[in-house]
């Protein structure tokens, strides 16, 4: 198991977690590796998205970096967008969406890594999306103040809504039979076969995340230091505890054999998992925490599922400098950051095998060379409408 999260310093940290054997029942807890640190955007980390192979980032730079957790090499980049990449979610092993500022959602084959629809979505810029269990759905929100569903399936926009403010999240619960619109601080419950709100919730602050722990509890986080656990029927808050000492900035939550575990991402720099009671109205205990040291945006667990069945985890990397290239691109302000990163193994460029093809038609899978050039055309082309 992983733990991958980016952060405003440009930088996607990887740790390694695994049970330790000494401690078990209430004094459980999980020991927590450094596996890599990778520093291929040239901003801000925004998003991320994890299947069973691969971890894609987005980032303020409009790219998308796809790498393999298998080879642990970078795959290549995603550069169809202009804009900030806002959201980034995987469906199965074989498609990947993603939103972005460009008011754009795409399709991607998640094999051959080409654009196989580009939509425009929304007036403004795309603040997130949610794919609905089934595949054949997605739900966005944007900056034009509409809730629009989408029909994967053919590709097009099947229903608007148009609601009052601008919402910045969208979820849908497991089951699929009713999701969620976050706008500032409340939180909507909307059913599925009615499209009709069947309550609020209200956050005491900002909402920044929530995930459905279950088809009727949310996880609820914002612009604080405390975790609510809500009920999407009653509305009620079942419990809260205090998570960090930062705002939490992102929520991930699985289920593993015995576990049903809550992992969170703060401003704080900590990553901490939680493990789940069955009853929600009791606190999580914490399994483990991990301090990058670095201001956290964005989080994803890659499960490696082959090693689940072998019921043995893949080796760790020996850990190994970064050369004095990479260290001066790391924030010079924030030195414990360069730290924790210079501690890591970085993950390596691997040539691709299709570069030398011509690419499909939509397709936007570089590297190297290949996206530098990309980005400073584009950069041209933005002079000129200057």
């Amino acid at each position: 198991m992983e733990l991958v999260a980016g952060s405003y310093e440009q930088i996607l940290f990887g740790f390694t977690v695994h049970p330790d054997p000494k401690a078990s029942g209430d004094h459980e807890k999980w020991t927590s590796v450094a596996d890599f640190t990778h520093h291929a955007h040239t901003a801000s980390l925004s998003a991320v998205a994890v299947n069973s192979r691969f971890v894609v980032t987005g980032s303020k730079d409009e790219t998308i970096h796809i790498y393999d957790m298998k080879k642990k090499i970078e795959h290549g980049a995603l550069v169809h967008h202009n804009g900030t990449i806002t959201c980034l979610k995987f469906y199965g092993n074989r498609h990947l969406v993603s939103g972005a500022e460009d008011g754009l959602i795409c399709v991607w084959d998640a094999k051959k890594w080409e654009c196989l629809k580009s939509m425009k979505a929304h007036k403004g810029r795309v603040t997130f999306l949610s794919i609905h269990p089934s595949g054949k759905l997605a739900l966005s929100v944007g900056t034009d103040k509409t809730l629009r569903t989408w029909n994967l399936v053919e590709g097009r926009s099947a229903f608007i809504k148009n609601i009052k403010q601008n919402a910045h999240i969208v979820e849908w619960s497991p089951s699929g039979e009713k999701y969620v619109v976050v706008v500032l601080n409340k939180i909507d419950v909307y059913q599925l076969h009615t499209a009709a709100i069947s309550g609020t919730i209200t956050n005491e602050k900002r909402v920044s995340s929530v995930t459905f722990l279950s088809d009727s509890v949310l996880a609820v986080a914002g612009d604080e230091e405390v975790v609510r656990f809500f009920d999407c029927e009653s509305l009620v808050c079942l419990c809260e505890f205090k998570a960090h000492e930062n705002r939490v900035k992102d929520m991930f939550s699985f289920e593993i054999p015995e576990h049903h575990v809550l992992v969170t991402a703060s401003s704080d720099g900590f990553i901490k998992m939680w493990k789940l009671k069955p009853e929600k109205s009791v606190p999580p205990s914490l399994l483990c925490g991990v301090n990058t040291k670095a201001r956290l945006t964005c989080l994803g667990v890659w499960l490696d599922r082959e090693a689940d069945a072998r019921e043995s985890l893949r080796p760790t990397a020996e850990p190994s400098p970064v050369s004095k290239e990479e260290r001066s691109r790391m924030s010079e302000k924030d030195p414990d950051v360069q730290e924790v990163a210079a501690s890591l193994p970085r993950l390596q460029k691997c040539g691709l095998a299709g570069d030398s093809e011509k690419p499909a038609r939509g397709s936007s899978l570089v590297s190297g060379k290949r996206k530098k050039v990309e980005m400073l055309e584009k950069r041209k082309r933005k002079k000129k409408k200057i």
